[in-house]
């Protein structure tokens, strides 16, 4: 039986091997991302793993880390700061990683900060 949220089934997942590639990187080094909150990752299946949405041009999203400060600073598990930025938010119409890759940061944070 799978343990990836409902909300999860869509996404493209890549394991921290994966995404060290991509990005021309050690797992180490992904891994130092992880911790100092550049990007997050959740068990998918077993497996630790990070949406392949949280990297542009093979990089960490910019927009990302500072959203993730906020959530954390809210009280939001790693979990639920993934589910937060996959599942559509009424009030941007659209899910929040959607809206930081199209560059509307600003509105992500002001939704961010008022949750908690």
């Amino acid at each position: 039986m799978s343990d990836t949220p409902a909300w999860a089934a869509s996404i493209e997942w890549l394991p921290l091997p994966a995404a060290a590639q991509l990005m021309g990187e050690t797992p180490g080094r992904v891994r130092r991302l992880l911790d100092d909150h550049h990007l997050v990752a959740m068990r998918v299946d077993g497996a630790l793993k990070i949406p392949a949405d949280f990297f542009v041009d093979e990089r960490p999203l910019p927009s990302l880390r500072g959203t993730i400060m906020v959530l954390l600073d809210r009280g939001f598990s790693t979990d639920e700061i993934m589910e937060w930025l996959f599942e559509t938010e009424e009030t941007m119409g659209d899910a929040p990683i959607a809206v930081l890759r199209s560059g509307r940061k600003s509105e992500v944070r002001r939704v961010a900060q008022s949750l908690g």
